[in-house]
Order: structure tokens, then C-alpha cells, then sequence
């Protein structure tokens, strides 16, 4: 497998579809929690947190500088 001018989008897609995945999941864990009254779910921050790192990986493959820890 080559990659004609050295750019990573085929990887930096699917990277996107899988922080997809985890926005969805985390959607529908927080309505959940919400509809039952609960408060946020200890999973929520987890998921978020791999949803920023893949984000910065995304950015890294595009060749774009990632955004700075807060």
C-alpha cells in the first residue's frame, strides 16, 4: 500500500468515522443518563478523552498542528 505524496487521508478518514462512533455512543450514553435522571456517567470523560486524542491524531495525519491542551 503506497501513499502518493506522503499523506495519510485514507487513514486520517477512518480515524474520523471512529471519533463518529464515539460521539454517537457518547450521545446516546448522556440522553440515557438524562431520561433517568442520573448525572453525568463515569464513561462520559473517558470517552471524550479518546474522542480529543483521536482528533489530535486526525489533525497530525492531515498535517495540521493540533490544537493546545487546555
Amino acid at each position: 500500500m503506497s501513499d502518493r505524496g506522503g499523506g495519510y487521508d485514507d487513514l486520517a478518514n477512518r480515524l474520523a468515522a471512529v471519533a463518529a462512533d464515539l460521539d454517537e455512543r457518547t450521545f446516546d450514553m448522556l440522553r440515557e443518563a438524562s431520561a433517568e435522571g442520573r448525572g453525568r456517567p463515569a464513561d462520559d470523560k473517558r470517552l471524550t478523552q479518546a474522542r480529543r486524542a483521536i482528533e489530535k491524531a486526525i489533525n497530525l495525519l492531515r498535517g495540521r498542528d493540533s490544537a493546545p491542551d487546555d
